[in-house]
């Protein structure tokens, strides 16, 4: 059987499978699941075109780092055929780990995050495919000598963020969120074992960490994209909650399997979870959704009938906490209006925080490299501000009154 297949992506045209391993790891039911997870979790209730996958981020990811992998190659980057084939699985499967909706229920449904899912996932299919991902995970962990095949997976500038930036921006339409990710690649080199961008290329990098930090305010934290997945989590709350209580709910076997048996965060997560969790995804939610929207449950009703049919909840936001009278007297009004008790209260009225860093210099920095051979982090040789601080928005969320 041929494995060296085309794929027509919308994004970067014609994407070529480089290895046969690659293939076979796209057709395993761990990685075609990902065909079900919407990359942007609800961001289509207000960008309506926002409905491509994982799947696609995922190829999308893996074409950027064959693109990066030829770049510094051809600047004499020593980088073998075993290590190419390894940080394109590790980059192909980066995502793999992610639940429904992707971030939406990460903590709620999965109490873990999906880099250590997708961790357990890699080291599973290692198993089966006779440990033929030894190097991947060595790279994704980390702990492989060569820094920046790991910078090229996981940091400040990798082949992931590239292609979420550049793909979320054309599927939903919103141009400032665009990127000059060819001419960033094409700068790419390697110093001192660390991925470093040559000199030409700051103003392609400066316009990367502008366009995240606008596309994080404009589209993943839209107020209301924000009270989409807020009530999306609400109403999950509230069926783990019931669910442990032994209550017989219309949902799938294997939707409340998870939410019975949440993985710990500590120690290995167990195969039979992984097993359930393969054949979880947003077709499940939507379904229980649906089914909600004639339930006896108050809470179960009022959120799901919100989502489905598009009314959303009200989300303000303030620089600084909600006092305790005003978020009182909100209370009080949607007890009237609703007939809510202050069980059903503790699930449609919610106060928290939001909060994005477009560039954290806490953390390893996106590096520039000179002519004259010196190498310098971008917060200091930027023209620009490169907003480096921690934006913090606080948020109240309820039903409109």
């Amino acid at each position: 059987m041929n494995k060296k297949k085309i794929l027509n992506d919308p994004v970067y045209g014609f994407i070529n499978i480089p290895y046969s391993i690659i293939f076979d790891l796209i057709e395993h039911r761990a990685f075609q699941r990902l065909r079900r997870i919407r990359q942007t979790g609800l961001s289509d209730f207000v960008y309506p075109g926002a409905l491509h996958t994982r799947f696609h981020h995922a190829l999308g990811a893996m074409y950027l780092m064959q693109q990066a992998i030829q770049v510094l190659r051809s600047k004499d980057v020593d980088i073998t055929d075993e290590e190419a084939r390894a940080v394109s699985i590790a980059i192909l499967l980066h995502d793999v780990g992610h639940g429904p909706f992707s971030h939406a229920l990460e903590h709620l449904l999965l109490n873990a995050s999906h880099e250590r899912l997708s961790l357990a996932i890699m080291r599973q299919l290692n198993e089966e495919f006779g440990g033929a991902l030894d190097l991947c995970i060595e790279i994704f962990t980390d702990q492989y000598h060569k820094k920046f095949l790991h910078q090229l997976v996981s940091s400040q500038l990798d082949m992931d963020r590239m292609d979420y930036l550049n793909r979320d921006s054309f599927f939903t339409g919103v141009a400032e969120g665009k990127i000059g990710y060819d001419r960033i690649i094409k700068m790419l080199s390697v110093s001192d074992n660390e991925l470093v961008v040559e000199e030409k290329g700051i103003y392609s990098i400066e316009k990367f960490l502008i366009a995240r930090r606008l596309m994080y305010w404009q589209v993943y934290l839209h107020k209301a994209v924000l009270s989409a997945e807020h009530m999306l989590i609400q109403v999950m709350a509230r069926t783990r909650d019931l669910v442990k209580t032994g209550a017989q709910l219309p949902i799938s076997d294997r939707l409340s399997y998870l939410l019975k048996q949440q993985s710990d965060q500590s120690g290995d997560i167990d195969k039979d979870w992984l097993e359930q969790f393969y054949q979880v995804d947003d077709v499940d939610v939507l379904m229980a959704l649906k089914n909600f929207c004639h339930s006896d449950d108050q809470v179960l009703k009022f959120i799901s009938n919100g989502l489905i049919n598009r009314r959303l909840f009200r989300v303000e936001l303030s620089p600084t906490p909600f006092t305790a009278k005003y978020i009182a007297d909100i209370k009080s009004r949607i007890s009237e209006q609703y007939g809510f008790g202050n069980e059903a209260l503790s699930y449609v009225l919610l106060d928290g925080m939001e909060s994005n860093r477009a560039y954290d210099d806490d953390h390893e920095e996106i590096k520039i490299k000179f002519k004259s051979g010196t190498v310098l982090p971008i917060s200091e040789v930027s023209d620009i501000h490169v907003y480096k601080g921690l934006v913090e928005k606080h948020f109240l969320f309820y039903p409109k009154l």
